[in-house]
């Protein structure tokens, strides 16, 4: 009886340092953001509606290439080689935001304490929503719109 519970909780133990490392592993320092729009338009995105960090070494964009193409790229982060992509037709046009309302809104994040990205999410109504975590390690969403701060949530 002894050892099950002894090996139960070293499983338990075991399981939350992985959960962890992983969640570590899915977010970024917010000075990388440079090096991912760098990959992504070297790609050719021209207008981007979200970035996720997948892996440390990792992340996944989802945008416009021009008016028509919409694409989905995985992306190593050091080579900036595309590992999976997806492109659509679409009609109706590109939306989404340029590289430099990433930055700005990025900018806004960072100032209200955000240190490590995890994604960044753009709507179609101009709002866009960075989340990831403070320099303690606490989860953090900020929300912006056309350069002004909306809400900062910390949990």
């Amino acid at each position: 009886m002894q050892r099950t519970m002894i090996l139960a909780g070293s499983l338990a133990a075991l399981m939350s340092v992985a959960t962890l490392a992983q969640a570590e592993d899915e977010r970024l320092a917010t000075e990388r953001l440079d090096e991912i729009l760098a990959h992504a338009s070297a790609f050719g995105f021209q207008s981007f509606e979200e970035i996720e960090v997948e892996r440390n070494d990792r992340f996944s964009v989802e945008g416009w290439l021009d008016d028509e193409w919409r694409a989905e790229v995985r992306f190593s982060l050091e080579s900036g080689e595309s590992l999976k992509e997806e492109r659509n037709r679409r009609e109706g046009g590109a939306w989404g935001m340029s590289e430099a309302e990433i930055r700005e809104a990025m900018a806004l994040a960072t100032a209200e304490g955000l240190a490590e990205f995890e994604e960044l999410e753009v709507y179609r109504n101009g709002r866009i929503e960075i989340e990831g975590r403070d320099a303690d390690g606490r989860e953090l969403e900020v929300r912006s719109r056309g350069g002004a701060l909306l809400e900062v949530e910390q949990d």
